[in-house]
């Protein structure tokens, strides 16, 4: 049965901004670990009758992170749980990473929290940098813990 070392939550700076941007970055680790290496074709297994899987839980954090961050249009949140057969476990986990660290190079250049999250795309109100920080903790910590299940149930595997 294979186990892996739970990681403590993230010792984080004083400040609002590096406490929450710590624990997103901590539960955005969490999430690519526990998919990460997951065996095909389970990964993509529906194993609980909404039809949830392990892939599909990245894919659409992956659409929440350029959704949020990054101002990209979604307009099928349904269809963003669902990986293209030709991707691999390999390619989503690449593309999540990707994300989370374009997100972050915008989140860099947000010193203040209360200031709307900068978007390229025009015509919808942007949420405050607090509210998108906050959205992300909430949304990736829920799909994290739907991930610590999927897996458990693939392989055994537990643990952050």
């Amino acid at each position: 049965m294979p186990r892996r070392v739970d990681a403590p939550p993230p010792r984080t700076g004083n400040s609002e901004a590096e406490t929450l941007r710590g624990f997103l970055d901590y539960l955005r680790t969490s999430i690519a670990a526990k998919v990460d290496g997951a065996p095909e074709p389970q990964v993509r297994a529906a194993a609980v009758q909404s039809g949830t899987n392990l892939l599909g839980l990245l894919e659409h954090l992956t659409a929440v992170e350029r959704s949020i961050f990054l101002g990209e249009n979604v307009t099928d949140w349904q269809a963003t749980f669902r990986a293209s057969p030709t991707d691999s476990v390999a390619d989503v986990v690449a593309r999540y990473r990707e994300a989370a660290q374009r997100a972050n190079e915008v989140l860099d250049g947000c010193a203040d929290l209360g200031a709307p999250v900068p978007r390229p795309r025009s015509g919808r109100p942007a949420p405050t940098v607090r509210w998108a920080l906050v959205h992300m903790i909430e949304e990736t910590g829920r799909h994290a813990g739907h991930a610590d299940i999927l897996r458990e149930l693939i392989d055994s595997a537990t643990g952050r």
